[in-house]
């Protein structure tokens, strides 16, 4: 089990009805993170339409999770 902080922004902030919590989860990349807090809080929305960062930095889905990091999920955005 690792230790995550979760940060939410936008939408994601929204459904999960806070900014952050800290989890105590079996993940290896940002997926399963994603994954477990999708089921949590009720997102539909699918991994290849968000971003992600952890620790700061922007990551892709298969980088890697370590005890302590923190993983801030981003919803999509649109623009033109």
């Amino acid at each position: 089990m690792k230790t995550i902080t979760v940060r939410y922004f936008a939408m994601f902030r929204e459904q999960a009805g806070i900014d952050e919590e800290t989890l105590s989860l079996d993940a290896t990349t940002a997926a399963d993170v994603f994954e477990h807090t999708k089921g949590r809080h009720g997102s539909s929305e699918p991994a290849g339409h968000c971003k992600v960062a952890i620790n700061d930095e922007m990551a892709d889905w298969t980088t890697p999770v370590e005890d302590g990091d923190t993983v801030l999920l981003f919803p999509p955005v649109a623009g033109g």
